[in-house]
């Protein structure tokens, strides 16, 4: 079902609530992943508000549907999301990565509620995600696992072994999505270790691929619904976005894959936001 422009607008208000967290959060911390967390943040706002199956009441309700964050070190976007559900105290964001917080930089799912399994050792996330789906088959269960991933991580060579296993199994109740914000630690990915044809190299991996405007939250939820129609072959989700989305000195710039904020570009980025999400929610207004 197409979503409402109601719906729409809701999820641009979530989202930027979120990116604004997300510079609070950076800021008391002192430094973090600014890009990589604002480039993936409305996917996961899409899936966490409008697609997955979850209890706010209950974290580890059985039966709800399973989100890996493989590019581990966007956890100070994750948990933004995990507050803002109520599985963390908001004033625990302050904490984020200083000593004696229960948050580190990747989110240890022993001591963070609603994180479904620790990351942050890149290349690993996407195997986890088969075997909680695998065992999803094994015992009738219906849920759905998503695993994000981010391009930089598709370096690794466990993530294309992970992929050969889920075209074979055709494990179609897990839905790969890549956030393909073109930037990883050291530069642009095409500079550092050429991924393209992306699209292609997950299509001969057995997948149903697909690429989408990954800042569009109607784009996304469409190629999403189509991914969980197929029944013959699993899904990738290649989303198509830009590292420090919305923040105008760190857009689409590699440098801000990790970066410290004071207080004034802290000032500087929010401000950067309200134009941001004004011009989106604009957009959509004028459809």
């Amino acid at each position: 079902m197409q979503l409402s422009r109601e719906k729409l607008i809701a999820l641009e208000n979530k989202a930027h609530e979120l990116r604004r967290s997300i510079v609070d959060t950076v800021y008391h911390a002192g430094s973090g992943h600014l890009g990589g967390a604002l480039s993936m943040i409305d996917a996961v706002t899409l899936l966490y508000y409008h697609r997955m199956n979850i209890d706010r009441a209950n974290p580890k309700w059985p039966e709800r549907d399973r989100f890996i964050m493989s590019k581990g070190h966007a956890g100070i976007g994750f948990v933004t999301v995990l507050a803002d559900l109520g599985y963390i105290d908001r004033e625990d964001l302050k904490t984020f990565n200083l000593t004696g917080s229960k948050l580190g930089i990747h989110l240890d799912a022993t001591r963070v509620p609603g994180v479904d399994a620790s990351t942050g050792s890149l290349g690993h996330g996407l195997s986890i995600a088969l075997g909680m789906a695998i065992a999803a088959r094994m015992t009738g269960k219906d849920y759905i696992t998503y695993c994000l991933l981010g391009d930089g991580e598709c370096n690794e060579g466990a993530v294309w072994e992970a992929a050969m296993a889920t075209g074979s199994r055709r494990q179609t109740n897990l839905i790969t999505l890549v956030d393909r914000n073109h930037a990883m630690l050291d530069g642009n990915t095409e500079d550092v270790m050429k991924l393209e044809p992306f699209q292609d190299k997950w299509t001969a991996f057995g997948f149903h691929a697909q690429t989408v405007n990954g800042h569009d939250f109607a784009a996304i939820d469409r190629a999403i619904g189509e991914a969980l129609a197929r029944k013959d072959k699993p899904s990738c989700i290649i989303l198509d976005t830009v590292k420090g989305a919305g923040v105008d000195f760190a857009a689409g710039d590699f440098r801000w894959h990790y970066g410290a904020i004071n207080e004034e570009l802290a000032a500087k980025a929010n401000e950067s936001l309200e134009k941001y999400h004004r011009e989106r929610v604009a957009a959509l207004e004028g459809a």
